[in-house]
């Protein structure tokens, strides 16, 4: 576990977690693909054409986890936050904690809110953030795109720092948004995190080498 310790793992997330003991991640946050890109493309045609030629190659489009992963998540995490849990919930125990981002998308076709399933046993709990491609938040600061389902960093942020603690042990199994290490390293925790795809790696790896964590205050 220690040697992989803030490092990005290469491989089937599946195959990594079989290795990992029991109970050994203190927060397991992450962002499953929930359905199939060729289905979404025919129901988003106009977002879809714009985006063609950025996102229509991404490695995802036809995957979608089986109850394995899930049963490997609950088994090596002490909690865990998944985003769009409700698509995987008869993977998933009953929970009364769910996190329910409303995303400020005004009127368009996507949802108005998500559902992060968690097995914490605090209340529910609501979060806003617009996060709407060219509008975002902090237009002061905003935040490159990467992948169409990419989660802004405020919200793991506020995840991380709601439901861990500094140095807790975060893990990423479905890390194509690229998003949780950078949480990660602006919040003091340590991350593992697994991506399938090599060339995501790599985008993955210069997006953290260029983040640094916030200086310390006296």
């Amino acid at each position: 576990m220690k040697s992989n310790i803030n490092k990005i793992i290469c491989w089937d997330s599946l195959e990594v977690m079989k290795w990992m003991p029991d109970n050994s991640i203190d927060l397991i946050l992450t962002d499953p693909p929930y359905w199939i890109w060729e289905s979404w493309k025919s129901n988003h045609s106009r977002w879809c054409k714009a985006k063609a030629t950025q996102y229509e190659d991404f490695w995802w489009d036809n995957f979608i986890p089986t109850k394995e992963y899930f049963d490997e998540i609950q088994r090596i995490s002490k909690n865990a936050i998944i985003f769009w849990g409700n698509y995987f919930i008869e993977y998933l125990e009953n929970s009364p904690c769910w996190i329910v981002r409303d995303k400020n998308n005004w009127n368009n076709d996507f949802a108005d809110c998500e559902l992060a399933w968690t097995n914490f046993s605090s209340a529910v709990r609501k979060v806003k953030y617009t996060w709407n491609w060219m509008i975002q938040e902090n237009m002061k600061h905003k935040e490159k795109r990467f992948h169409p389902t990419q989660k802004p960093v405020w919200l793991f942020k506020w995840c991380l720092e709601n439901y861990s603690k500094e140095w807790d042990i975060i893990l990423d199994c479905f890390w194509w948004s690229w998003t949780t290490a950078v949480a990660c390293i602006e919040t003091w925790r340590d991350y593992i995190v697994i991506e399938k795809e090599e060339k995501y790696c790599q985008i993955a790896e210069n997006r953290v080498k260029n983040t640094n964590p916030p200086l310390f205050t006296i």
